[in-house]
């Protein structure tokens, strides 16, 4: 069952996108789901979002520290090859990418993934801080192609305030 964010945004898939059930696409732990329309070497580039209330005051580097270290516990290996911090003091972010090998379908993959990590404050309740991670998952040679599409992606995420309680 698809994981619920802890604050409501919106965005736009990049044109040709489309979303999936996390369930049925084997992302359970991921609020939402799009799959890109053509297919590298048999996997299909993905863009997953999840996110959780952080009440510490990790550092979003922290952060997406502690997620390679999750992902290297699941797949032959990880490596950081770019980070760096993106935003304002009001609306922080930070960016990694990584170069996966992982077994996919019982195929080794050479995969890429840019993630992006936003803080985003409660508008119901300012002093809950929720960290959204969106996440472009696609094959090494297909990555150069779909990044541009993951980052017009990005620059649409925002707060939902209307769907707010």
């Amino acid at each position: 069952m698809p994981t619920a964010l802890p604050v409501p945004i919106q965005f736009e898939l990049p044109e040709g996108w489309r979303a999936a059930p996390p369930d049925a696409v084997g992302a359970p732990e991921a609020s939402f789901v799009a799959l890109h329309p053509q297919p590298d070497a048999r996997f299909t580039a993905n863009i997953a979002i999840d996110g959780e209330y952080r009440p510490d005051a990790a550092r979003l580097s922290a952060i997406a520290h502690e997620s390679v270290e999750r992902l290297s516990q699941a797949v032959m290996s990880v490596k950081v090859t770019g980070h760096r911090e993106i935003g304002s003091a009001d609306a922080p972010g930070f960016t990694q990418t990584l170069a996966v090998s992982a077994i996919v379908g019982g195929v080794a993959r050479d995969l890429v993934q840019s993630q992006v990590y936003l803080s985003m404050v409660d508008v119901a309740d300012p002093r809950k801080r929720a960290v959204i991670r969106l996440v472009l998952t696609a094959t090494a040679s297909q990555h150069p192609y779909v990044l541009g599409d993951f980052q017009d992606f990005v620059r649409t995420v925002r707060l939902d305030a209307d769907a707010a309680p």
